[in-house]
């Protein structure tokens, strides 16, 4: 009887979890507010990065960076250059236009612009 019960429950848990999972339009609709409130922020790599773990700040930055990867690489196949060419360059364009009193990363340290 254990084994069923610990089978069932098991069963609903993995159903609910892709009911708990962000999708990207969820997670870009997320990041103004994300960013607004320090959980994530803009680095010199081109991607987002974790400033105050929680799950919703890990999996805005996963399927954002994901996406952003996605582009880069595409990015950097069409105009013949390395990916880590694209990737700094965008970087720097992201931390450019990072609002004032959100943060980015510099020198490897967390900051508010």
């Amino acid at each position: 009887m254990k084994t069923v019960h610990k089978l069932l429950l098991s069963g609903v848990f993995a159903i609910s979890l892709p009911l708990l999972a962000m999708d990207l339009q969820q997670a870009m609709s997320a990041l103004g507010p994300a960013k607004t409130q320090g959980l994530v922020g803009e680095q010199p790599n081109g991607y987002l990065g974790v400033v105050s773990a929680s799950a919703q700040a890990k999996q805005i930055a996963e399927l954002i960076n994901q996406a952003r990867k996605a582009e880069y690489q595409k990015l950097a196949a069409k105009n013949g250059i390395q990916l880590s060419d694209v990737e700094a360059i965008a970087g720097k364009k992201a931390i450019e236009k990072t609002e004032a009193g959100q943060f980015i990363q510099l020198n490897g340290q967390w900051q508010k612009k």
